[in-house]
């Protein structure tokens, strides 16, 4: 299987997206029907970026003390993806459109397990 967040293959075309600041959140319809909404703090500690996930499963790093993360703006990366530049100025993940929509797909279970290794690691989600 190949990993969505590295696949330039697109399954999944977004039909619309709506950057909603104020609630920090990014909404993308996609064209199946399927509507996904994502906390700028979700998309934010699962990045797609090597900062984040490293360049391989045994690099991923726990980002912390994101609860109050903000989307600044958001840029197309061709046609298969996007940018996402947040306010702690974090702007290296590309967003694939099959990553979202597989993040949209699981983002309760990668939820509760972000949380629980915050929980195991001693760390917050609040900013220090």
């Amino acid at each position: 299987m190949t990993d969505p967040a590295n696949s330039f293959s697109v399954t999944r075309w977004p039909t619309e997206i709506r950057l909603k600041k104020a609630e920090k959140a990014l909404e993308v319809d996609f064209d199946d029907g399927s509507t996904f909404s994502f906390p700028a703090e979700l998309l934010r500690v699962e990045s797609p970026s090597a900062e984040v996930q490293g360049h391989n499963p045994d690099q991923k790093k726990t980002v912390s003390g994101r609860r109050h993360v903000g989307i600044m703006e958001i840029e197309p990366v061709g046609n298969y993806a996007i940018g996402i530049k947040f306010d702690d100025l974090h702007d290296t993940g590309i967003f694939t459109w099959d990553y979202l929509y597989h993040l949209g797909q699981v983002k309760d279970k990668v939820w509760l397990a972000y949380l629980a290794e915050l929980e195991q690691k001693g760390l917050s989600r609040d900013p220090n």
